[in-house]
């Protein structure tokens, strides 16, 4: 099934587009689709590798670790300017 997508362009964007897919034998509505699969595939997620590699770099940090609650007091406190107890 396909679905519809309206997009507003001022008269010279539209102009410039036209002109695009004419040069490229294309209708606007695919040079549409194909800049946005492109620009869909530019932003994909990291592969397992690159997600793997950051979380074993982040591991190699000394983080500070404590229970949740009182980490969140301690932000909290941070924010309101009071000092730790």
């Amino acid at each position: 099934m396909t679905k519809r997508l309206q997009v507003l362009l001022d008269d010279a964007e539209l102009s410039e587009l036209q002109r695009f897919a004419r040069e490229r034998r294309m209708t606007v509505a695919e040079v549409v689709r194909q800049t946005l699969r492109a620009a869909r595939s530019e932003v994909a997620t990291p592969d397992l590798a690159d997600r793997l590699a950051t979380v074993k770099r982040a591991h190699e940090h000394q983080f500070p670790i404590d229970d949740i609650d009182v980490v969140l007091g301690e932000i909290e406190r941070g924010y309101l300017g009071a000092r730790p107890q």
